[in-house]
């Protein structure tokens, strides 16, 4: 009999099923649950886009207080938009227009 007892406590003792089953719904839960790992790492990409248009947001904003700048004190900027954007030219200037070259298009 001592020899039955001596294989039985040298056997590897297993989990009973229902503690694997717990460990596997609380695994699961820490990886998929509303505060799990996936949802932090969602929330941390999510931060990161939020973050990467915010430096966007500030270029544009620097840009347009530049423009303001130029607007406000630069007359040869004005000109430069007048040329560009209202086509305009000065007394005295001659303006060459060539036809589209159509085989670029």
């Amino acid at each position: 009999m001592t020899a039955e007892k001596e294989t039985l406590a040298s056997r590897p003792k297993f989990f009973p099923a229902w503690l694997f089953v717990l460990v596997l719904v609380m695994l699961g839960f820490a990886l998929l649950g509303d505060r799990g790992v996936l949802r932090a790492m969602q929330s941390w990409q999510h931060r990161e886009d939020l973050v990467g248009q915010v430096n966007l947001l500030h270029q544009e904003q620097q840009r347009l207080r530049e423009e303001i700048r130029r607007l406000r004190d630069d007359r040869d900027y004005w000109e430069q938009l007048a040329r560009k954007e209202l086509g305009m030219v000065r007394e005295g200037e001659i303006v060459y227009q060539f036809p589209a070259d159509k085989s670029q298009h």
